[in-house]
């Protein structure tokens, strides 16, 4: 049976866009927003190397910590808040269920 997940994109101060996508193919939440038709260069292909994936989490369920290799990564952009994370990194489960987050400008 597949799960879907819904994320929430904030795309102005105070609108979201739901997104749906499934838990059982595998996919990260970079691949689902770039699905979506986001503007996400994704230069490294998902490898955690680029930074142009940087979302911003707003709400929602806790995330697994992130990996030395991202930390490193969102360590190195101009522009890094609490809620940082790489959208590459983050695979699709039914555990991100309602997360809310917001896309940040291209850093590269």
């Amino acid at each position: 049976m597949t799960e879907d997940v819904r994320v929430y994109v904030e795309e102005t101060l105070g609108q979201r866009r739901e997104i749906v996508g499934p838990t059982d193919m595998g996919l990260t939440l970079m691949e689902l927003l770039k699905a979506n038709e986001y503007d996400i260069q994704a230069t490294c292909g998902g490898m955690a190397l680029c930074g142009t994936c940087h979302i911003e989490v707003l709400a929602g369920p806790a995330l697994d910590e992130p990996s030395d290799d991202e930390l490193a990564m969102l360590e190195s952009l101009p522009v890094m808040s609490q809620g940082s994370r790489l959208s590459c990194q983050i695979r699709l489960t039914e555990r991100l269920d309602g997360l809310v987050l917001r896309l940040m400008p291209q850093n590269t």
